[in-house]
């Protein structure tokens, strides 16, 4: 049977103190919606619509595209923000999933379960449970005298014998959508919110005849949701675990896991080695018997094979096979590392080419630079690329040897197999093969370092 899914990402999260809503704060480089739209899509939902509503303007960009997006114009509650759905849903039959949006830990594979179980039942609603040694803040799932599903209650509306009960509404439902949008219909706002709650509609669907089921969760820590600062970080080191526990049973070491964050989207090979305080986010992408860190930060860059990565902030980079980098280094975007290429301590490289073989060893900048292959640039060795309006190329051959405290003024070509003599400014063309220097006549005073310290002396200084 066909299955769409409602998220609900209109909730104001106060208690984050932020500017932005809960739904936009990141986990792992990710949005706490997109996390749940995205495993929305990966458990096979067809048809899915972001419900947004506070500080809308900063969601709909996380979540347009690849969701329909509907704005709940009251913030009346849960059951509001799911009736405000009820014409991008018009004339669907099937399993309609309703996720939460501050949940960012809910995995496809319990979306999917919650639909099959819908569907093989042909229940009015299956909701997803957890139990919890602390129940406080989540609605209680009251069950009848058979252990069916009666009712939920939210905890400003239970008795003292209901607070008690430590099983709890997760915020995951699967509804058949005929019979959702029929009981909302229905749903009244007498409680103690004001607020018209969506868990109101699993009475009204048991009432009418249909069956109610509860599916509890294995692991609670799916269900937990974020509504602190505090939450965010605990959430956060539950997905860190998962996605480092997925890596290493692939084939990756790591050192202590703990001190390593993996995006969702990063990709890395087998026999890769991440060392303490690694961070890879993005896109990035790690190739075989690579070796990265400690200290490193990697964002949406690639790496290939065989590579050592150390103290390294990368962005938007490539390195190829056996390139290496740091310590310290910074690789800004659009900077490639060719196969067997350096980029050694203290060295800044961005939007830049450094050729196969090429060594850029220490304290250098090189910026919008194409640099042929075995080239060594000497220490403390700048590309001066810009003018104060406009970036401006250099060029550097094959095995060019540029010497140490060289300034390239750019626009300037230096040519295959050149040397460029230490502390020279170079401002013009240099041929293929040919030696240029800038450096001025050195002088000379003789005994003059003696008389100064006699002069001193006699002075009393």
């Amino acid at each position: 049977m066909e299955a769409a899914a409602i998220v609900l990402a209109a909730g104001a999260g106060t208690r984050m103190k932020s500017k932005k809503p809960k739904v936009a704060h990141e986990v792992l480089g990710k949005p706490l919606v997109r996390w749940v739209v995205d495993a929305a899509h990966a458990a096979g939902v067809t048809q899915v619509a972001t419900v947004v509503g506070h500080a809308r303007e900063q969601v709909i960009p996380l979540v347009e595209g690849d969701t329909q997006v509907v704005v709940q114009e009251v913030q009346n509650g849960t059951a509001g923000a799911v009736l405000a759905c009820a014409d991008a849903f018009a004339g669907f039959d099937g399993s309609l999933s309703v996720l939460t949006g501050d949940c960012p830990l809910i995995k496809p594979e319990t979306i999917a379960r919650l639909a099959q179980v819908r569907d093989e039942n042909n229940a009015a609603v299956v909701v997803l449970t957890m139990k919890l040694d602390d129940p406080t803040g989540y609605g209680r799932i009251i069950r009848d005298a058979d252990g069916q599903v009666e009712r939920i209650v939210e905890q400003k509306d239970a008795t003292p014998e209901e607070a008690a009960v430590n099983e709890c509404n997760s915020g995951f439902y699967c509804f058949d959508a005929r019979a959702l949008f029929d009981a909302l219909a229905q749903v009244s706002n007498n409680n103690a919110q004001g607020e018209f709650y969506l868990t109101d509609v699993l009475e009204i669907c048991r009432n009418a005849g249909r069956p109610v089921l509860a599916l509890a969760t294995d692991d609670a820590a799916e269900c937990l949701g974020v509504n602190s600062r505090i939450q965010l970080a605990q959430v956060t080191k539950v997905m860190q675990r998962r996605i480092n526990h997925e890596h290493m049973a692939a084939g990756v070491t790591m050192v202590d896991p703990d001190q390593v964050w993996i995006g969702p989207d990063v990709k890395i090979a087998q026999d890769v080695e991440l060392l303490p305080q690694v961070m890879l986010m993005g896109a990035t992408e790690i190739g075989e018997d690579s070796v990265i860190g400690p200290n490193t930060r990697l964002t949406d860059t690639k790496v290939g094979r065989g590579c050592v990565i150390e103290e390294t902030v990368a962005i938007e980079a490539q390195l190829d096979d056996a390139a290496t980098a740091g310590p310290r280094a910074y690789l800004r975007p659009g900077t490639r590392l060719c196969e067997g290429a350096k980029a050694g301590t203290h060295v800044e490289i961005k939007k830049s080419t450094i050729g196969r073989g090429s060594k850029v060893p220490h304290l250098s900048y090189i910026g919008d630079t194409t640099m042929g292959e075995g080239v060594n640039i000497g220490a403390g060795s700048i590309t001066c690329n810009y003018d104060g309006k406009k970036k401006w190329p250099t060029t550097i051959g094959d095995n060019v040897f540029v010497g140490s405290d060289t300034m390239m003024v750019a626009p300037v070509t230096i040519g295959d197999g050149a040397i460029i003599g230490a502390a020279s400014c170079i401002t013009k063309e240099v041929a293929p093969d040919a030696l240029a220097l800038t450096r001025p006549e050195q002088k000379e005073i003789p005994g003059w370092a003696a008389k100064k310290r006699a002069r001193q002396a006699a002075e009393g200084k």
